[in-house]
């Protein structure tokens, strides 16, 4: 049970819940908008947290802008998930732009320009 699990990957999920709340309710950066934390991984030793973030309805360059605000405001937010969380040791934060979001945006508009959905389904 303990390798279906591992400790590294609970952390990391409780990391993502805290700091998507976190940056919601406290980063006052009017960069930051409608900034969504789509996965953290958490270092073996729990030294270092990869946080991939994407903007919501945001173009890639806004949403690149809101990485660098948020990678200025990691020991902020260090210090506030060491508060919340029960760790001896809180991971520094790393901030990296996730354009996974933005891609299957593209894909659907690909998609919908090759076969529009017109509403009208006709039966054989």
């Amino acid at each position: 049970m303990a390798n279906d699990y591992p400790r590294s990957r609970r952390v990391a999920d409780q990391v993502q819940r805290e700091l998507a709340t976190l940056i919601r309710d406290e980063v006052r950066d009017p960069r930051v908008g409608s900034g969504t934390v789509s996965e953290v991984k958490v270092s073996r030793d729990f030294a270092h947290a990869e946080v991939y973030v994407t903007g919501l309805g945001m173009e890639e360059a806004d949403s690149r802008a809101m990485v660098d605000a948020l990678n200025g405001a990691a020991g902020f937010l260090r210090g506030q998930l060491a508060r919340q969380m029960r760790l001896r040791k809180v991971p520094a934060l790393h901030f990296y732009y996730d354009p996974v979001f933005d891609q299957g945006a593209r894909l659907n508009r690909l998609i919908d320009e090759v076969a529009p959905d017109n509403g009208s389904q006709e039966g054989p």
